[in-house]
C-alpha cells in the first residue's frame, strides 16, 4: 500500500479541496468507518481511500487505498476526533423521474446542514421513496450534512430540483402536496389522510414555505403547540409529520 507523508501531495491537495462546495462537482468526501461501510454496502464508486497505518489492514483489499499520517488525516477530516479513515466518492447523477409515485420529503431552501441531514435520515427511517431539495437548500455533500444523514443518502434517492419544476412534476403525477405552515388556512396535521402517494414540503428555518408552495399545496398543516414556545425546529417538525402519514 502506498504511503503518503506530505500534505503537498497532489492526491491530498485535491481531496482537501472537496471541503469547499465549488470543487464538489463530480466527487465528495466522507469520513468515518460507518459511512465507509455504508458506501461499500451500497456499491458506491470509491475513488480514493486515506487511512491510518494502524487501520490499513481493514482496507488492504482496495487498490485505491493509501496510508497517511495522523496530521494528514486530521487535515482531510472535518470532525475534531477523526476515526482513521477518509474516502473520496463519485457523486451520483440523479434526475427526478418523469413517472413519480410514492412518498417524498421536499426541502425548500432549508439552510442548516444538520437540519437537512436529520430530515433526510428521518425520511429514510420512515421508508419514504425519495427526497427532493430545492436549489437553495444546503449542500447534502457538506461533511456536516453527511454526518447527520448517517448514510441515508445511500439508501434513498435525493434530487436537487428547482422548486417550480418539482411542483410541476408532482402536480402532473397527481401526488398530493402537503406543506407545513403557521398560516390561518392550515389544519392540524393529525387531520391528514393516510396516503401511499404524498409530497411533504418543509420550508426555510426563518421564512417557512414560499408563496408559490402555499398556493400549490393541496393541504396546509400545522402542529398544535400547547406550550409557550413560538415554533419547533424544522427537523423536529418534519419528524412528527413524517411518521404521522405512514
Amino acid at each position: 500500500m502506498e504511503i503518503i507523508t506530505s500534505k503537498a501531495n497532489n492526491a491530498i491537495k485535491n481531496a482537501k479541496k472537496l471541503h469547499q462546495k465549488k470543487y464538489r462537482k463530480k466527487s465528495y468526501l466522507i469520513e468515518g468507518w460507518h459511512l465507509f461501510e455504508e458506501a461499500v454496502a451500497s456499491d458506491a464508486d470509491i475513488h480514493q481511500i486515506f487511512v491510518l497505518e494502524e487501520m490499513a489492514e481493514r482496507v488492504s483489499q482496495y487498490p485505491q487505498a493509501v496510508q497517511v499520517t495522523p496530521d494528514i488525516l486530521k487535515d482531510l477530516a472535518d470532525s475534531p476526533s477523526p476515526q482513521g479513515i477518509v474516502a473520496v466518492l463519485a457523486m451520483p447523477e440523479q434526475s427526478l423521474p418523469k413517472q413519480l409515485s410514492g412518498r417524498f420529503l421536499v426541502l425548500e431552501d432549508v439552510q442548516d446542514p444538520g437540519n437537512v441531514g436529520t430530515m433526510i435520515r428521518t425520511a429514510d427511517a420512515a421508508g419514504f421513496d425519495g427526497v427532493i431539495i430545492s436549489d437553495r437548500t444546503a449542500d447534502i455533500y457538506n461533511l456536516k450534512t453527511l454526518r447527520s444523514m448517517q448514510g441515508s443518502h445511500f439508501h434513498l434517492p435525493i434530487y436537487r430540483v428547482a422548486m417550480e419544476n418539482a411542483l410541476k412534476q408532482l402536480k402532473e403525477a397527481a401526488i398530493p402536496i402537503v406543506a407545513t405552515t403557521l398560516s390561518e388556512q392550515s389544519v392540524d396535521y393529525r387531520q391528514l389522510p393516510k396516503c401511499k402517494n404524498l409530497a411533504l414540503i418543509m420550508g426555510n428555518e426563518g421564512q417557512g414555505i414560499s408563496q408559490l408552495v402555499s398556493e400549490q399545496a393541496d393541504y396546509l398543516v400545522h402542529i398544535a403547540m400547547p406550550g409557550r414556545a413560538e415554533s419547533l425546529n424544522v427537523a423536529v417538525a418534519a419528524g412528527i409529520v413524517i411518521f404521522s402519514v405512514l
